[in-house]
């Protein structure tokens, strides 16, 4: 019979035994769920490639944007106001009006490769000689991106997934496709989105029936689409036009690229 001693020894043994087995189990659940989350972030830093090779090739049906407004609609008691969207393939889209949505927005569109880094550093330097907050330098491809995957609205997490999808459409779209995509998707009215809807909405015509004014006035309503009416413009928004009309005079939009 083993005595007292020997059976503390035994005792300490076995429970040093069963805290290895127990430890190494942790260690292992660990680890798998360390794998897991690895595998989680992989496949969510890889969603957007995979959304902006889709729409290399599909015309989006919706985007983020349309049912964001169309969601909120349900629930709000303000007048509802119809979706008006109508794809057009780039052929379509009037030269022109092209023309000047690149004036107006990023006439660096072609040089850039997402981010136009000089815009941002003048807006800087503005901002401090103005003592006022930075003014926005978005690109086209930015505006893009936000019109098609994310949201309006103003916030850092936005800004950041604004620039990763921006990355992927430039690794993954040609020049002219961003063009095609953002004249089709950009909002130009409340629940009024792209060059079709929006030139039969205002005008009563399709986009190759715009005139020049009309075409200028479609592409100076980008920055407050929501706010500003071009059957009724405000100074603003004539003075605008206007400055679009003047610059295409000397402007030299690369024509050969969209071909």
């Amino acid at each position: 019979m083993p005595n007292r001693t020997q059976r503390r020894r035994v005792n300490r043994v076995k429970g040093s035994a069963s805290r290895g087995r127990t430890g190494k189990k942790g260690v292992a659940s660990r680890g798998v769920w360390k794998k897991w989350i690895l595998i989680l972030l992989v496949v969510l830093l890889l969603i957007p490639a995979m959304q902006v090779a889709v729409v290399r090739f599909v015309n989006p049906p919706r985007t983020l944007p349309m049912l964001i407004e169309q969601g909120g609609a349900v629930f709000s008691s303000a007048p509802k106001h119809p979706l008006l969207y109508r794809w057009i393939d780039l052929p379509q889209i009037p030269e022109m009006f092209l023309k000047h949505l690149w004036i107006s927005e990023d006439q660096r569109f072609f040089q850039h490769e997402g981010f136009d880094w000089k815009e941002m550093d003048l807006a800087v330097k503005e901002a401090e000689r103005k003592k006022r907050p930075v003014r926005g330098a978005s690109t086209i491809t930015n505006q893009c991106a936000r019109s098609i995957f994310l949201w309006q609205g103003r916030s850092w997490i936005r800004k950041g997934l604004e620039s990763y999808y921006t990355i992927w459409m430039e690794a993954l779209l040609p020049k002219r496709r961003i063009l095609e995509l953002y004249a089709n998707v950009i909002e130009m009215g409340r629940g009024i989105y792209g060059v079709e809807a929006a030139s039969q909405h205002y005008f009563g015509v399709s986009a190759r029936g715009l005139t020049r004014e009309q075409s200028a006035m479609l592409a100076a309503v980008l920055p407050n689409p929501k706010g500003w009416d071009p059957r009724n413009p405000s100074p603003m928004l004539r003075w605008r036009q206007r400055r679009i009309l003047q610059r295409e005079q000397n402007a030299h939009f690369p024509e050969k690229l969209l071909r």
